[in-house]
């Protein structure tokens, strides 16, 4: 093997522990403050409406009428992804 090899090599193995450790260090942030952890938890459902927001624009009526019943199917069934506060707030923005 070349010498760009092992760098290249030698490269990734710094790079794949560095992010372990980071993990570790963030895991323990996370722990030691409610606030961040809070935060944490309520992300996913915010990144699903962010998705499905930027998706919709501009789309035509008939895609906003389609997203809407999905809305209120999945709000009437207790179906959903985000938390109760996030569909609360969703239902907010879309009345």
């Amino acid at each position: 093997m070349t010498g760009t090899q092992w760098t290249l090599i030698s490269a990734l193995a710094v790079g794949t522990y560095a992010i372990r450790y980071i993990g570790l260090l963030a895991g323990d942030a996370i722990e030691r403050r409610p606030a961040l952890r809070a935060v944490l938890r309520d992300l996913p459902g915010c990144l699903v409406v962010a998705l499905v927001a930027s998706s919709l624009a501009g789309e035509e009526p008939v895609v906003w009428l389609a997203a809407a019943i999905a809305l209120g199917v999945a709000s009437w069934t207790n179906h959903v992804i985000a938390r109760d506060r996030q569909v609360i707030a969703l239902r907010r923005a879309v009345m």
